[in-house]
């Protein structure tokens, strides 16, 4: 950066996002240093101070203009460099020292408690009481020469002074927080405690290997009531004052606080400040211990954010300042300062001062901008708001990635910030539309009622997708709705850019359109012309079965399943399908079998008969047997002329020729076992006598009729058969087991015959007991004949006649009218049953 900006003066690697910003103060301090050059900087809320090498302090506002105090209009505080200023925590009293021996304590707004302390000797650090305004304070102040004094006013208004401390060396820095005070000597850092008026201890720092420790200024500074931070050389150290142990401290004779390190680590750079920020944070100056190494000069100081641990820390962000002049600047040259509540740092140089404030929120934002780190900065708003808002980045970021050729991030970000807001889609998706990348964006664009776009932009999608991927296009038209555009407008462009090389995408592509327009009879066309199964969708769902009639084989043709599925559906008639199929038998064979299965109509089957024997004879016996539509002669040549002899067999059963049938079993199917079951089937003597004439000369026909016969004839015919010496193979066991079987059949039929006679006379001798019992009649009984109630108070009516099977009649309705022995209503019914009346 220009070291002369006033805007900034850090360098910042881009890849890091800075955590503070900076400001260089102009106004009415350039005047200052033109003339004058700093020695030391102290801060507070209101104001700050700055003490120059000539001796003079000048009181600026934070914008670095001049304050008008009593201050500003003196001559020379001191005639020698001023090293140290102190400001009591109100800001109304300041306290300054410099190498003349001096140290003057002066009120911003009264000269009441003004002092003026000639030492005569050199003076490196001052400390006022951060109370030291208070009433009954006692106006103390800290000094450091060789030893470490405490000043404080009597009431006779005099000084008292009372030495804390001897000093190994020069007192080079004092920070007083509450009752501790820390300082430095030149061999190390003391902690003195004021309420037990005793030192805490002393921590010893490790020479420099180039130079000595006097070379260098101690950096002290507070963070907390108990945190103690200093910096000195090229190693940092964090200190933290705890109370010791009650026992200890009563047993041992030892102060009540100690202090223990809790922190220390070696840095890259000699420390010229040291400031806290966040928790396990610090704000560190740094100068290089490098020099450049054309000129030998050195190089810009440094501010550091680290995040320290227990010997380590870790490096948040480095600033390199262009700070003026600092080609010919030493380590001690450099000074920081800083207000911890508003996280506010003050970098000071011989001619220069900079501020440096925490990047806020928009400041954060700006810079991820710049940076090209959108999603950080959306995220950052998002969290936190801010001036920027995330549509006015989110379209920088779209413009970001559409220049990097990022189509696909950019739609969905559009996507995730545009949500439904049609005026932003509208607005942003023309940028697409520019670099021809509405492809990319098409799947995130918003598609229902409540967010609709204007028709236009749909449109364009399209127009790009027809122009340079069909396929898509052919995509978009499936799954957008078509209420989105005009599907006139689209229909028309693909005509327009109709070829060869894409005819059945765009075929099918407008019979979709065509159906969203309705012209059915289009779509119908092009989706046979392109062999689509859609067709049969769009039959149904739309009822086109009037526009089938004529292109039922295409239908069948492209799936014969669904086809026929719907031509089942009674929306086209089974006549109509039959005609025109007439050309094609296997479709109408398929077509006829399945109709058979759901429809009872049996118009059709003298036809399926036919077209059974010929594309499926397996199926045809059972079809005869469950079917009487077709004539049975017909049907009998025709499998005569086939030699089928199954359905022969079945056939002539059925026309009543048995005997023919079981001469066809024999002969033809030589079915033994078949001729037995068919034999039983009918139990006609005429055809066991065929069957057993048959087998005479067939001995292994002859046993397994032995093995089969018993219960239906008698085995004396087919014994009789059988020529003497006639060798046939198991004839024994045969006639063994037909006459344990006829005699286990013969055992049977006697015990059912018992159990059937002891059944009959215990059911007899129930139907007796019941019908001898005493029958129950009620109110809700009515005569049979007049049709009242059974039971009347009349006398002349009492007497009831009652029949076991449960009428009722009173006597006079019967009397000189029916016969008493037999109940009128039962004998009615049967007379009516045999037509007698």
């Amino acid at each position: 950066h220009d070291p002369e900006s006033a805007e900034s003066c850090s360098l910042t690697e881009d890849d890091v996002e800075p955590k503070l910003k900076y400001v260089r103060l102009s106004n009415d301090i350039k005047n200052i240093l033109s003339e004058e050059a700093i020695s030391c900087i102290a801060v507070h809320p209101r104001f700050l101070c700055l003490g120059t090498h000539w001796g003079r302090i000048h009181m600026l506002d934070h914008q670095g203009n001049c304050v008008h105090t009593v201050i500003n209009r003196k001559e020379n505080t001191h005639i020698l460099s001023v090293n140290k200023i102190s400001v009591d925590s109100r800001g109304e009293q300041i306290a300054t020292c410099s190498d003349d021996g001096k140290v003057i304590i002066s009120g911003l707004y009264t000269d009441e408690n003004n002092q003026v302390l000639s030492t005569g000797k050199i003076i490196k650090a001052v400390e006022l009481d951060p109370n030291h305004n208070r009433s009954g304070s006692g106006r103390r102040f800290i000094i450091g020469d060789n030893k470490l004094v405490l000043y404080e006013k009597t009431f006779l208004k005099g000084l008292k002074s009372t030495i804390l401390s001897d000093s190994e060396g020069q007192v080079t820095a004092i920070k007083w927080n509450g009752q501790f005070v820390a300082w430095a000597s030149s061999l190390g850092i003391h902690v003195y405690d004021l309420h037990e008026k005793c030192s805490l201890g002393f921590i010893q720092w490790e020479e420099p290997k180039d130079g000595k420790l006097t070379d260098y200024r101690c950096n002290l500074n507070w963070s907390n009531a108990t945190t103690l931070l200093i910096g000195w050389v090229d190693t940092v150290r964090i200190c933290v004052i705890r109370k010791r142990n009650a026992i200890e401290v009563s047993t041992r004779n030892l102060p009540v606080h100690i202090v223990d390190p809790m922190s220390t680590f070696q840095t890259d750079f000699f420390i010229c400040g040291i400031a806290p920020l966040e928790t396990n944070q610090l704000v560190v100056l740094g100068y290089a211990k490098e020099r450049d190494s054309e000129t030998n000069k050195a190089l810009r100081p440094i501010l550091c954010v680290l995040q320290y641990n227990a010997s380590d820390y870790i490096e948040i962000c480095t600033d390199s300042l262009s700070m003026r002049g600092y080609e010919e600047y030493k380590c001690d040259d450099y000074h920081l300062d800083c207000l911890i509540d508003e996280n506010q740092y003050f970098i000071v140089s011989p001619k220069d001062v900079v501020v440096a404030n925490l990047y806020e929120t928009d400041d954060r934002v700006q810079w991820l901008i710049e940076h090209g780190k959108f999603e950080q900065a959306m995220d950052v708003i998002a969290t936190h708001g801010g001036k920027y808002s995330l549509i006015t980045v989110a379209r920088l970021y779209l413009d970001h990635l559409l220049s990097l050729q990022q189509f696909d991030e950019a739609a969905r970000l559009c996507q995730r910030v545009f949500g439904t807001d049609k005026q932003l889609w509208e607005e942003e998706v023309y940028k697409f539309v520019k670099v021809k990348q509405l492809r990319s964006v098409s799947s995130y664009i918003p598609i229902t009622d409540e967010c609709k776009l204007n028709p236009h932009v749909y449109e364009m999608v399209l127009y790009e997708y027809l122009q340079l991927d069909p396929n898509g296009f052919l995509q978009l038209v499936k799954e957008w709705p078509p209420r989105l555009y005009n599907t006139k407008a689209v229909i028309n462009a693909v005509n327009d850019h109709f070829n060869k090389k894409d005819a059945n995408i765009l075929l099918e592509a407008l019979a979709i359109l065509y159906t969203h327009e309705k012209e059915f009879d289009r779509a119908l066309t092009m989706y046979l012309k392109l062999q689509h199964k859609d067709v049969f969708e769009l039959i149904t769902t739309y009822n086109l079965y009037g526009m089938v009639k004529d292109c039922i084989v295409q239908l069948i043709e492209l799936d014969s399943e669904r086809a026929i599925a719907m031509l089942l559906k009674d929306h086209i008639p089974a006549e109509d399908v039959v005609r025109e199929l007439e050309e094609c038998e296997p479709y109408l064979y398929r077509y006829l079998d399945a109709y058979d299965k759901v429809k009872s109509n049996e118009k059709f089957h003298w036809r399926l008969v036919n077209l059974y024997a010929r594309y499926e004879p397996e199926k045809l016996l059972s079809f005869l047997k469950r079917s009487n539509s077709y004539p049975i002669q017909e049907a009998y040549d025709m499998c005569q002329g086939l030699k089928f002899y199954p359905e022969m067999v079945y056939l002539l059963d059925k026309m009543g020729s048995t005997r023919e049938a079981l001469t066809i079993i024999m002969h033809n199917l030589q079915n033994v076992p078949m001729a037995i079951d068919f034999c039983k089937e009918h139990d006609d003597m005429d055809l066991w006598n065929d069957l057993i004439n048959e087998s005479v000369d067939k001995p292994h026909v002859m046993t397994k009729l032995l093995n089969s016969i018993a219960g239906f004839i008698n085995p004396e015919l087919l014994v009789d058969k059988i020529k003497p010496g006639q060798d046939i193979e198991g004839l024994k066991e045969s006639i063994i087991k037909m006459l344990c079987g006829y005699s286990l059949q013969v055992s049977i039929q006697e015990g059912c015959n018992q159990i059937l006679g002891a059944d009959y006379f215990d059911m007899h001798e129930r139907l007796v007991r019941v019908q001898q019992g005493a029958l129950c009649v009620t109110t809700d009984h009515v005569c049979g004949v007049c049709r009242r109630d059974i039971i009347v108070k009349d006398s002349m009516k009492a007497d009831i006649v009652m029949f076991n099977c449960r009428h009722y009649f009173h006597e006079p309705c019967l009397l000189d009218k029916y016969n008493l022995d037999i109940c009128i209503v039962c004998n009615s019914k049967k007379m009516g049953n045999s037509g007698t009346f």
